[in-house]
């Protein structure tokens, strides 16, 4: 079972915390392989935002887990405590992943993890972050960066975004959406240095207007689908649809039905050996090229390339 340390020491942020052991700690029913075993260590009972905290585990247990995150620090202004520092070397030294969450990235960058990788935080500390470690190459327009080893998110909401991405490359896209449908948040956004999955808005709650139009569609990706027919299935106008896709999702009701279809390419890719013009007749994409032209403007890479990063790094 892989484990996911959570670091505590000094004065921490909680939303960062709780959010990364809420979306590690809970395996959505679909998960097939092993879920996360989830270790919260600390030197002793640490404030934790307005709370206190007593870790179960002390900071050496880091070292020993598979991923290790650090969570926002409350204060920039006041160095990160040495231990947690020397416990995120530690770590990286014996081979973890790491990643920092919000201000977390300011001790990554004390223990020397930032020198010449691509790193973020929140915007408004980003200045910060690159004066104080000058060889970390500082970005603070993305949401988070994967460095492979070492990961950064920035501001609160791209915690979530980035502890789903972590989520996506450990059990693919089909389990990753399904945390996201239970915290009620979009299955991904795209972050830093590999920008692998699509952007759509997720609604799962039952009792919105647009539910059951959404859930409806979904299961219809692999047959021609317009406005007018989603309108229809609202028992509205297409005029008036495409206005409440665009307060509710953010999207037009085309885009969103596209990002699906690509969402969906992506589960097939990942889970089956299908043909690429498989794929496109089963998301609706109709033929091989529409579906290279799609996947490519909304994901970045070719199908064919996403197939092939998405299986390399799944564990066997």
């Amino acid at each position: 079972m892989p484990t996911v340390a959570l670091l505590t020491a000094g004065h921490l942020l909680h939303f960062e915390l709780a959010v990364a052991h809420e979306i590690f700690g809970n395996p959505p029913r679909d998960a097939t392989r092993d879920w996360y075993e989830v270790l919260l260590c600390g030197p002793g009972p640490v404030r934790v935002g307005p709370f206190t905290v007593e870790p179960a585990h002390g900071l050496e247990a880091a070292a020993g887990a598979d991923t290790v995150i650090v969570p926002a620090l409350a204060d920039i202004d006041v160095p990160p405590p040495p231990e947690l520092v020397e416990a995120v070397r530690a770590a990286h030294a014996a081979g973890a992943r790491v990643a920092s969450l919000c201000t977390g990235a300011f001790v990554l960058g004390a223990a020397g993890l930032l020198d010449g990788r691509r790193a973020t935080t929140h915007w408004a500390h980003a200045a910060e972050l690159s004066a104080r470690h000058p060889r970390a190459l500082v970005d603070p327009d993305v949401l988070y960066t994967d460095n492979g080893s070492v990961l950064t998110a920035a501001g609160k909401a791209a915690a979530v975004d980035l502890c789903l991405h972590m989520i996506h490359l450990d059990h693919g896209a089909g389990v990753a959406n399904s945390v996201a449908r239970r915290l009620v948040v979009p299955p991904h956004r795209p972050g830093g240095q590999a920008q692998f999955v699509a952007t759509p808005v997720q609604v799962a709650t039952g009792d919105h207007s647009l539910a059951h139009v959404l859930a409806w569609a979904r299961q219809r990706l692999d047959r021609p689908l317009t406005v007018t027919d989603m309108a229809r299935k609202a028992n509205t106008s297409p005029r008036h649809l495409g206005r409440q896709f665009r307060a509710v999702v953010g999207q037009t009701p085309i885009q969103w039905l596209l990002t699906q279809r690509v969402r969906r390419a992506q589960e097939l890719l990942e889970a089956g050996d299908e043909t690429i013009e498989a794929v496109a007749l089963a998301t609706g994409m109709g033929t091989a090229t529409t579906l290279r032209r799609q996947f490519k403007r909304i994901v970045g890479v070719p199908p064919d390339t996403y197939r092939r990063s998405f299986r390399s790094a799944k564990p066997g």
